[in-house]
């Protein structure tokens, strides 16, 4: 009897991370498929054209297919769409300054950054996007305008911290206070838990300082450090990876309110963006 009241929460916990698992890894899908794709582009001997170009193929059939597979709405590509701009635009400031390169040729490459570039970032609004809806997200108490204020400087802080100081650090506590208080309820197993925001963020960051590592080693792109071989990218860019991604965050969220109309609740996609001051 005693055995059987220890193993029955520790079988039903066990379930619990097993399906969170199962929704982060489905969530993780165009992730996935895109970094098999960069992967295998290199063990493909003799490519009629270019591998980068190539790779812009794949991203623009592989949005396709999760588009007409329903796996992603039409709000949820315009999201990741911008998210691929937004990402063009931060690759085009980094590359011209040296801060990583695509050593390889491409006719779809401009100032150094092929088009595919874009779908990395396409890759982590996806994600967002995805998780959103499988683990029918809730945003409690949060502060959208707060939010998103400091989310943008957090952007403009990667761009002028080569010319300013680098205000990172300021931008971290900043977002620690705009975000306190603030959690992120999903449901697993139709057990409803919560997180606190910031610690999304640094989770998720954590996870893509981890996929950084494994794009920069199968050649998605290279640091000045990697030119001559492959070495981990540096724990810095985990910190850098747990601020950006507020700015994804702010974005699905913009778009979520907006299909519930009120920009304050919603039905179908299970979306409810409490703020402060609104009871639950």
């Amino acid at each position: 009897m005693f055995t059987a009241r220890i193993t029955g929460p520790l079988v039903a916990s066990l379930r619990q991370l097993l399906d969170f698992a199962w929704l982060q890894t489905r969530s993780c899908a165009f992730a996935i498929a895109l970094m098999s794709g960069v992967a295998a582009s290199t063990l493909v001997p003799g490519l009629p054209v270019a591998r980068y170009d190539l790779l812009v193929v794949y991203g623009v059939l592989l949005t396709l297919l999760f588009w007409a597979r329903g796996w992603e709405d039409g709000r949820d590509v315009a999201v990741i769409a911008v998210c691929h701009v937004i990402g063009l635009a931060f690759e085009l400031v980094k590359v011209s300054l040296g801060s990583w390169s695509y050593p390889e040729p491409a006719v779809l490459k401009f100032a150094g950054v092929p088009l595919y570039g874009g779908f990395l970032y396409a890759a982590v609004g996806s994600y967002v996007c995805r998780a959103w809806r499988l683990f029918d997200l809730e945003l409690v108490r949060y502060r959208p305008r707060s939010t998103a204020v400091v989310a943008a400087a957090v952007y403009v802080n990667f761009f002028s911290h080569h010319w300013l100081p680098d205000a990172r650090w300021l931008l971290a506590v900043l977002l620690l206070a705009v975000t306190a208080g603030t959690s992120v309820s999903f449901t697993v197993r139709g057990v409803r838990r919560r997180m606190p925001l910031a610690l999304s963020f640094v989770l998720i960051g954590f996870f893509l300082w981890v996929a950084e590592n494994l794009a920069t080693y199968v050649g998605a792109w290279r640091y000045p450090y990697q030119l001559d071989g492959w070495q981990p990218v540096g724990v810095e860019k985990f910190g850098a990876w747990s601020l950006l991604i507020s700015v994804t965050v702010v974005l699905v969220a913009v778009a979520r309110s907006r299909r519930a109309g009120t920009g304050m609740s919603g039905g179908g996609m299970g979306l409810v963006v409490r703020t402060p001051g609104t009871p639950g």
